[in-house]
């Protein structure tokens, strides 16, 4: 499922500490069957939550945050990345971008959109990064009331900007990473 941005705004009644479905994660990389994916800095204050459909999640309660990363190879890779971002925001309503564009980030071109919108009735901030790079889709989210959004996204932007995938896999026709693809 690729609406995994919108799965964030229910972390704080479903998370639970715990490792996500990636393979390991430890000094700021996570090895994910072949691929090895840095990135950036973790503030101390974000808590690691499980959620599904994502390979690292993190709740920051005291700014009411919640940032989302998940990887996966072999499929939707050569859908836009346009339409990969919109996937992301499915069901959400009123819909405000405040920017779209697209910038390097790891030697490829990702786009970040920065929104707000409301999901079911409630308006939440959105700053989102998708990436294709060798066969394989990276999505980082953060999600953040507006009031509270503009305290914690410094923090997102260094975690999400130091993104860095080496040792990619080799996508014949399969899953990819370990086999490890989200529906």
């Amino acid at each position: 499922m690729r609406c995994l941005a919108l799965l964030l705004v229910a972390l704080p009644l479903a998370a639970v500490p715990a490792c996500g479905h990636g393979d390991s994660f430890e000094g700021g990389i996570l090895h994910k069957g072949e691929l090895a994916i840095h990135v950036g800095p973790v503030p101390a204050q974000w808590q690691r939550v499980r959620i599904a459909g994502a390979d690292l999640a993190y709740r920051d309660e005291a700014r009411e945050g919640s940032t989302m990363f998940d990887v996966r190879c072999g499929r939707s890779s050569d859908a836009p990345l346009t339409v990969l971002t919109e996937h992301l925001i499915m069901g959400t309503t009123a819909r405000d971008f405040v920017s779209q564009e697209t910038l390097p980030l790891d030697d490829r071109e990702a786009l970040h959109t920065l929104m707000r919108a409301k999901l079911d009735g409630v308006p939440m901030q959105y700053d989102i990064y998708v990436l294709k790079k060798d066969g394989c889709v990276y999505d980082l989210v953060y999600v953040a009331p507006p009031a509270r959004f503009t305290a914690g996204s410094a923090d997102f932007e260094r975690f999400a900007l130091g993104l860095h995938a080496s040792s990619p896999p080799i996508v014949v026709g399969g899953a990819g990473a370990g086999g490890t693809s989200d529906p």
